[in-house]
């Protein structure tokens, strides 16, 4: 499943790529070109705007919560992605899959603590950000498994 997501759900947007999800998020289209990509792409398009998905030809979806967690519980239920999510796969920032770094080659680019204390690192190869399985991770995964419980429960 692929997604292009309109500037009023970025939120949305970010955790979708923390899922794993491939998700675009151009910040600076207009309606027309958001549908242009989402066709051209074959992408759907999330939106909370009503009135470009009855007045567009796009593959869409209107995304009627307000806070990014039901935003999110509300993608994953309404195109049952629960099984396909592949959690820190992607980086959050351009959408690109990360890659595995060796640890001595993020030496000098990393603080000294984490280098210590860590074994695993990932890399974008598009924003060359680098990434670890620190306590940021631990936190969004609890908070993933609490989305995710939550729908179980109800």
């Amino acid at each position: 499943m692929r997604f292009v997501v309109d500037a009023m759900l970025g939120r949305l947007a970010r955790w979708l790529r923390i899922m794993g999800f491939d998700v675009l998020y151009p910040k600076d289209l207009d309606d027309d070109e958001l549908v242009e990509l989402a066709n051209k792409e074959e992408r759907t398009l999330l939106t909370k705007d009503a009135h470009l998905l009855r007045e567009k030809r796009v593959n869409g979806y209107l995304v009627r919560g307000r806070a990014w967690e039901d935003q999110l519980r509300e993608v994953l239920d309404e195109f049952h992605l629960h099984d396909f999510a592949q959690p820190f796969s992607r980086c959050p920032e351009c959408n690109e899959l990360l890659e595995d770094i060796p640890k001595e080659r993020v030496a000098n680019r990393v603080p000294e603590h984490v280098y210590r204390v860590q074994q695993e690192f990932y890399r974008c190869p598009s924003c060359r950000r680098i990434y670890w399985n620190g306590s940021h991770v631990e936190r969004m995964t609890e908070k993933l498994h609490a989305l995710l419980d939550d729908r179980d429960a109800g």
